[in-house]
């Protein structure tokens, strides 16, 4: 009886130990609501209609740290892609430049592909999609990093995070781009707007060869609206390999496929950004020099103030039966 007692006993401790178990899996899981599955807005299918794409096309991510935005591209009946929307970032985590290690709580830079399995329709920040960091080129390097991701909930912990509505739209579009056929679609994470401006003005960046490599496939994209092929040699970037097939990560380069607008444009940019570097160097060495010159005549105006200081002092200060500093004789010594 006792025995059989502890046995029934044991059996409704497992079971309240293994309830207790799924209920706390269950509080780190959201989206159980079928928010994954919300159909787009008529007025977004509209607005896809409207540039002469579809919810079905083809779509590009791109995103720009400093000015806090996420766009999104669909392709169009011409081929081409046009932008769709602009979303505002709520938070991202780091500074500018890439992510190179596990909790180092920096959000990632460079480019990705997101493919329907990278998708987190039960995310713990309403709606997700994975970066798929750390990609070819990350781990050439030796990065770590693990589930950062496109998410929900305005809270963003080496994440890009985005409003709820935000998400939800652009998880649509990315799920009905996988219904249409699309195998997947490129992410494009950027420092910043990739102008000669901004980069003369991170000059002086330890990342500036890293956004040197990636401003090839952005200007490429910029100039032909369509996303560049990407893959790894030399542990860089390289944009639209000529032949196919993966690319050994630290092997040689192969050449690649050659358009001359680029070709110019990347030569005239080198140019415009050393002649940018080249003037602001000039205008610090300038502001350095102004600031030394005042610098020295402020103390030797305060040197100047401080010698007559000194003067009067001694002049007021003097002792009867003493000569003052000014060489007269005292009273007690002059002559008749």
């Amino acid at each position: 009886m006792t025995a059989t007692f502890f046995h029934r006993l044991g059996a409704i401790v497992i079971l309240v130990w293994l309830s207790l178990g799924l209920a706390a899996c269950s509080n780190f899981v959201k989206g159980g609501d079928n928010r994954h599955n919300v159909p787009l807005a008529g007025s977004v299918v509209q607005g896809l209609r409207n540039m002469g794409s579809a919810p079905n096309q083809g779509m590009v991510v791109r995103i720009f740290k400093e000015e806090s935005v996420l766009e999104v591209w669909k392709k169009t009946g011409t081929g081409s892609y046009r932008l769709f929307k602009t979303y505002e970032i709520c938070a991202y985590s780091g500074d500018l430049g890439p992510k190179f290690k596990e909790g180092d709580r920096q959000s990632p830079e460079g480019f990705y592909t997101i493919t329907p399995g990278l998708m987190n329709p039960r995310s713990n920040y309403y709606l997700a999609f994975n970066t798929g960091f750390p990609n070819k080129f990350d781990r050439a390097h030796g990065r770590t990093g693990s589930d950062l991701m496109v998410h929900g909930d305005c809270s963003s912990r080496g994440c890009y995070a985005m409003t709820d509505a935000g998400i939800a739209e652009i998880y649509a579009l990315a799920r009905e781009t996988f219904k249409g056929g699309n195998p997947s679609f490129q992410l494009q994470i950027f420092p910043f707007r990739m102008t000669t401006a901004n980069m003369a003005r991170h000059a002086t960046s330890p990342h500036m060869e890293f956004w040197k490599d990636i401003k090839e496939g952005h200007d490429y994209f910029e100039l032909t609206k369509t996303p560049p092929v990407w893959d790894v040699c030399e542990k860089q970037y390289i944009f639209n390999p000529a032949g196919s097939g993966p690319l050994n990560a630290t092997g040689a380069c192969p050449a690649s496929v050659q358009n001359p607008a680029l070709t110019a444009k990347l030569k005239a940019d080198e140019a415009d950004l050393a002649a940018k570097a080249e003037a602001a160097r000039l205008a610090a060495e300038r502001k350095a020099a102004e600031e030394a010159a005042l610098e020295a005549r402020g103390e030797a105006v305060n040197s100047f103030f401080s010698g007559i200081g000194e003067n009067i002092g001694g002049l007021f200060g003097a002792q009867p039966g003493a000569e003052a500093t000014t060489g007269m004789p005292t009273p007690a010594t002059q002559r008749p």
